[in-house]
């Protein structure tokens, strides 16, 4: 705990190193994560989050880099999460996406974080939620969270970001089917990307139908802008199509209530999380239930509530007399609440 203590007083102070080191163990779920969580998450909910999300190929990479420039230049600092395919033989990022954003390398003013999705499925890696909040409270005043490329089922950004960027691109063939069904509901901002090719305005304006025909379901219509990362063409109106975003959830007081509901969600998973790993811990002890279920002597209702109340009783005894359980009717509370 002393190395911890050292290291957060650095990261207080503002040393990047610092930062790094405490992302790493946030990746790598160090037992000190909760310690560090505890002394960081008071300084979080200042920075201004922003998801970039698409198919791959589509160029969010570049586009990010291009958004990167516009916000330095207006003196704004910018921390970056991408998230890369997962190395098959190290389990690490690829690190194609820093690749494409070497212009920022070494600006103080800038942080670039690679993650490798290390499994999981919804387009971020498990702990891109705890590596935003670390920049968040390092003091960056915009985040740009760039998912891995993502089809239209992949919509954790949605959980993440303040504002969710949809990246399309012409000549791709497929691109209305890609949005339609999930990734359509989820963009504040639609950014039509590589423009100088061939059927960007088609693309443009069906985006456009598509949204016509939301008609009074839509509190606030995502901006359909045309990008080029070759010349920047569009990219300082797809920034202030952003900002435009941000000024109305401030306004409606949409932000605070998203930032509520997500702080609450958010919990709510840390539990499911750590009840989940408190089951698997325990499968030694709990298989007995989980033969006779197989067995089919017992239906898996009846099996989950014994698994339950055997790992109530067992962790009430380490709890001590202030954890209430009645067996019967499987209700939990404190006695004290």
């Amino acid at each position: 705990m002393k190395d911890v203590a050292s290291l957060m007083e650095r990261f207080r102070g503002g040393d990047p190193r610092a930062l790094a080191r405490v992302i790493s163990y946030l990746e790598n779920e160090e037992p000190v994560v909760e310690h560090i969580m505890e002394q960081i998450y008071p300084l979080t909910g200042q920075a201004y989050i922003v998801g970039i999300t698409g198919s791959p190929g589509a160029g969010k990479s570049s586009l990010v880099d291009r958004l990167t420039t516009l916000l330095r230049q207006k003196g704004e600092t910018v921390g970056i999460v991408a998230v890369d395919p997962t190395s098959p033989f190290t389990g690490g990022a690829l690190l194609g996406d820093r690749i494409r954003m070497q212009n920022h390398a070494t600006d103080r003013g800038v942080f670039i974080r690679s993650m490798g999705t290390r499994g999981s499925l919804g387009g971020l890696a498990h702990t891109t939620g705890e590596v935003v909040k670390a920049m968040d409270a390092f003091g960056f005043s915009w985040i740009i969270v760039e998912t891995v490329g993502v089809g239209q089922a992949e919509l954790d950004i949605m959980h993440l970001a303040d504002t969710t960027v949809v990246v399309l691109t012409p000549g791709t063939g497929d691109a209305i089917q890609t949005i339609k069904a999930g990734i359509m509901e989820i963009a504040d901002v639609f950014a039509i990307n590589k423009c100088d090719l061939p059927g960007a305005n088609k693309i443009a304006a069906e985006v456009e139908m598509m949204l016509d025909m939301q008609g009074d379901r839509l509190n606030w219509r995502p901006p359909v802008v045309k990008t080029s990362t070759l010349d920047g063409r569009g990219v300082a109106e797809l920034l202030a199509a952003i900002e435009s975003h941000r000024k109305y959830l401030l306004q409606d007081k949409a932000l605070g209530e998203r930032r509520w509901f997500r702080a609450r969600n958010e919990t709510l998973e840390v539990a499911q999380y750590l009840w989940q790993r408190i089951i698997t811990q325990e499968l030694e002890y709990i298989s007995p239930i989980l033969d006779a279920v197989a067995r089919r002597e017992k239906d898996p209702y009846r099996g989950a509530r014994e698994i339950t109340r055997y790992l109530l009783e067992k962790y009430n005894q380490k709890l001590g007399s202030g954890f209430k359980i009645d067996t019967k009717e499987g209700k939990v509370g404190y006695n004290n609440l």
